[in-house]
C-alpha cells in the first residue's frame, strides 16, 4: 500500500527541468552582456569610440533577431533537447572567441555569431514550460527562469569586474565562454521530454496534461511561411510583440550602455561602477519573481488569464518609463534608485513570455516564440544604435533615456488597446502529417 501511495503521488521532475532552464538562461545573458562589463576597458585598447561601440552592441541583435524564425522552425523540427544543447555550446564558443579579437572586424564577427547561436533559447524555454508545466504554475515557472537573466549580472557583477581588473577583459570572455560549453554537455545528458523522462511518473504527467500542459509532447511540425502571417494577424501575438519590444528597450540599455553611463555621464570610479551596477539587476530579479507570483495569484482569484497576465505587464512598463527622469537628477544615489525602479518594472514585463505561451497555437509554439522574440529583439538593434549616436553627437545620455521612456509608454498602450483577451488562438493550417519525436519519417 505504501508503494502504491507513493506511485500515485505526482513526482516533481518538472522542477529539475526548471533548474536546468534557469541555469541556461543565466549563462545566455552572461554571454550576451559580458561585453557591457568589458566595454570601458576594451574600447581604449581597441580604439573604439561611442558610435562604433553602439554598432558593436547592436550587432548581436542583427543576427539574433534575424535568426528567431529559423531558430523557432529548427526547434519545432528537432525538439528542445538537441536544439538547446547545440545552441548553448555554439554561443559559448562565440563568447570565448571574443577574448581573442584584435579589432572591430573580428569583434563584430563574434557578436554576429553569438546572435545566431542564441536565437533558439527563449523559444525553447517557452516550449519547455508549455510542455512541462500546467497553466496554473506557468507564470511562476517563467519568473524563476527569467531571474537567470538578471541573477548572473546582479550577483556576479562584482566578480566579473574583479576578473577584468585582475586578469584583463580577454580572460573574462574566455572564462564565461568555457563555463557555457560545459553546461551544453550537462544539458544534453540531463534533459528529456516528459514522455521520455524516467524521473516523471504517470501521476505527474497526468497532472501536467490536466492543467493545460502539452504533457506528452514531442510533436514536430513542418514549416510554412504562411504561418508567420497567420500568427501576426492575431491581435494577441501582434500586441504582445510590440509590448515586448518596449520592455526589451529598457533591458538592452542595462545590458549594454549602463556601465558606460555610470563611468562617463556620472563620472564614477571603476569599483563604484561595479557596486552600483549590481543594484538595478537585483531590483529586476525581484520584479521578475514579483510579477510571476502576482500573476498566478490573480489567476487563482479572478479566474481570468486576461487580468492575471496583462495587469502586471502594463504596470511594469509604466514603471520602466520612469527611467527618463534620471537625466534630471544630480544625486548618484537617487539616479540608482530611479534606475532600480525602472528595471524592477522591466522585470515584471518578462511575464510576456508566459502570456505568449498561453496564447500560442499548440503546433506552432516554437514559431510563435520566434516571431515574438524577433519583434522584441528589434529593440536590441535600435536601442544601442540610438543611444550610441545620441552620445556621440550630444555628449549626453539625455536623449537616449528619453527614448527608452517613451517606448515603454507605447508598450503599455499596446497591451491596453491591442492585445485583447488572453486565450489560446487557433489558426487554419493544412493538415500536414505531423511526426512524433523519435519516429522515422
Amino acid at each position: 500500500m505504501t508503494e502504491f501511495a507513493a506511485a500515485a503521488r505526482p513526482t516533481k521532475a518538472r522542477f529539475l527541468i526548471l533548474a536546468l532552464v534557469t541555469v541556461g538562461t543565466m549563462i545566455n545573458y552572461l554571454d550576451r552582456s559580458v561585453l557591457g562589463v568589458a566595454a570601458p576597458v576594451m574600447t581604449q585598447e581597441l580604439g573604439l569610440n561611442a558610435a562604433l561601440m553602439g554598432l558593436v552592441f547592436s550587432a548581436f541583435s542583427w543576427t539574433y533577431a534575424a535568426a528567431q524564425i529559423p531558430g523557432g522552425v529548427f526547434l519545432d523540427r528537432f525538439g528542445a533537447r538537441f536544439t538547446y544543447a547545440l545552441s548553448v555550446t555554439l554561443w559559448s564558443l562565440a563568447t570565448l572567441l571574443q577574448g581573442l579579437v584584435t579589432g572591430l572586424g573580428t569583434l563584430l564577427a563574434c557578436r554576429l555569431a553569438l546572435g545566431v547561436a542564441e536565437a533558439p533559447c527563449f523559444p525553447a524555454n517557452s516550449r519547455i514550460l508549455s510542455t512541462w508545466f500546467p497553466q496554473s504554475e506557468r507564470a511562476r515557472a517563467t519568473s524563476v527562469y527569467s531571474v537567470g537573466q538578471y541573477f548572473g549580472l546582479a550577483f556576479l557583477s562584482p566578480v566579473l569586474f574583479w576578473i577584468t581588473g585582475a586578469f584583463g577583459w580577454r580572460a573574462l570572455f574566455v572564462i564565461v565562454g568555457a563555463a557555457g560549453i560545459v553546461f551544453g554537455l550537462v544539458w544534453w545528458l540531463a534533459y528529456r521530454e516528459p514522455h521520455q523522462a524516467r524521473q516523471a511518473n504517470q501521476a505527474e504527467l497526468d497532472y501536467i496534461e490536466a492543467g493545460g500542459g502539452l504533457g506528452h509532447g514531442g510533436e514536430r511540425t513542418k514549416f510554412d511561411w504562411r504561418n508567420i502571417g497567420r500568427l501576426l494577424r492575431k491581435r494577441q501575438i501582434l500586441g504582445a510583440s510590440i509590448g515586448q519590444f518596449a520592455g526589451n528597450s529598457t533591458l538592452v540599455f542595462f545590458l549594454t550602455w549602463f556601465p558606460t553611463y555610470l563611468a562617463t555621464e556620472r563620472e564614477m570610479g571603476w569599483l563604484k561602477v561595479g557596486f552600483y551596477a549590481v543594484l538595478p539587476f537585483i531590483a529586476a530579479s525581484i520584479g521578475v519573481v514579483f510579477g510571476g507570483t502576482v500573476s498566478d495569484m490573480l489567476l487563482k482569484w479572478t479566474k481570468s488569464a486576461t487580468i492575471a497576465r496583462k495587469l502586471p505587464i502594463i504596470t511594469g512598463l509604466l514603471l520602466a518609463s520612469t527611467i527618463a527622469t534620471a537625466a534630471f537628477v544630480e544625486s548618484d544615489a537617487v539616479v540608482i534608485a530611479i534606475m532600480s525602479l525602472a528595471f524592477f518594472g522591466q522585470g515584471m514585463v518578462n511575464l510576456g513570455w508566459t502570456l505568449i505561451t498561453d496564447v500560442a497555437p499548440k503546433r506552432l509554439i516554437g514559431l510563435t516564440g520566434g516571431v515574438f522574440n524577433l519583434c522584441a529583439n528589434v529593440a536590441g538593434i535600435v536601442t544601442p544604435l540610438v543611444i550610441g549616436i545620441v552620445v556621440a553627437t550630444t555628449g549626453s545620455f539625455l536623449g537616449g533615456l528619453a527614448f527608452i521612456g517613451v517606448v515603454a509608454l507605447i508598450g503599455a498602450l499596446s497591451y491596453i488597446f491591442i492585445v485583447g483577451p488572453v486565450v489560446r488562438v487557433e489558426i487554419d493550417m493544412p493538415d500536414d502529417p505531423v511526426a512524433p519525436a523519435g519516429s522515422k519519417a
